[in-house]
């Protein structure tokens, strides 16, 4: 089997992998590329003591800890870049991509977070993450115990099902407001202590109030936005557009009582980025 056949069928999984790691979707497949390269030249010395699955793994870990990220904040990432859903794929799970998580994980030293990834996440075994990382299963375990000590919780407890009625419910409630320029709509569908937060920015709002009054900036006239619902980091999340110009999106985090967190994307490649894994 060539190189090109043998690898394929992993890029989904190892670009989640890559994107846990940096918090970056453009980052992350920059690595993914990079991890290709890497694999193809060295494929014709690849002695099959492993399988090649594990084998790229070893690759994109070590490219991603030799990896200085250019992103400023975690960026979102739709869920049909690296979700495959087919039956003979192995499954990303939505909630190892979850933005909370992805942020702790961003706090953490790399080796920490690649072998808390590696372990919790991927479920590999200590003694072969031992050998992805050229180190002791000691060194696993004890940077796994100190990972896990500096994480801590990372998803709210109260945080919905992103497929639930409730959810959805809130999600079509957030495109209403914007594609009617519906302000108190929007208010409606707001927790007491939401927050907006712009990545890529230092800006940021905190409290209903304050969210409100910077919604009520960037409404404009009725039909001028327009949303198409997604799912992003395991998340109900829309992509949009304004005046029929890609605008970027925006990642919703759905709680009991309403929308907790609302990360806005204002990139219009993120319109277009789920469409490039299909």
């Amino acid at each position: 089997m060539n190189f090109a056949d043998a690898a394929e069928p992993h890029r989904r999984e190892l670009l989640a992998h890559c994107y846990r790691m940096l918090g970056s979707l453009e980052d992350a497949e920059d690595a993914v590329q990079e991890t290709f390269l890497r694999g193809f030249r060295a494929y014709g010395q690849f002695k099959g003591d492993s399988s090649v699955r594990v084998w790229l793994y070893r690759i994109a870990t070590n490219v991603c800890l030799s990896a200085k990220s250019r992103a400023k904040d975690v960026g979102p990432i739709p869920d049909e870049v690296v979700v495959d859903e087919s039956p003979e794929s192995i499954v990303v799970s939505r909630e190892s991509l979850r933005l909370a998580l992805i942020r702790s994980l961003q706090r953490l030293p790399g080796r920490q977070r690649a072998v808390l990834i590696l372990r919790e996440v991927l479920g590999f075994p200590a003694a072969e993450v031992a050998r992805m990382l050229d180190t002791s299963v000691a060194a696993v375990k004890s940077a796994l115990q100190r990972a896990r000590a500096r994480l801590g919780p990372s998803l709210a407890e109260d945080e919905l099902d992103p497929l639930s009625a409730e959810a959805q419910a809130l999600l079509e409630q957030y495109m209403a407001g914007f594609e009617r320029s519906d302000l108190s709509t929007l208010e409606r569908a707001l927790r007491a202590d939401a927050v907006i937060e712009m990545v890529g920015t230092d800006t940021w709002f905190a409290g209903k109030e304050c969210c409100v009054a910077f919604l009520a900036t960037v409404l404009e006239s009725p039909g001028d936005w327009r949303m198409e619902p997604i799912l992003a980091n395991g998340q109900p999340a829309v992509v949009a557009w304004i005046r029929g110009e890609r605008f970027g999106g925006a990642v919703l985090t759905v709680a009991k009582g309403g929308i907790a967190r609302i990360t806005v994307v204002n990139d219009p490649r993120f319109a277009t980025a789920r469409r490039s894994g299909s």
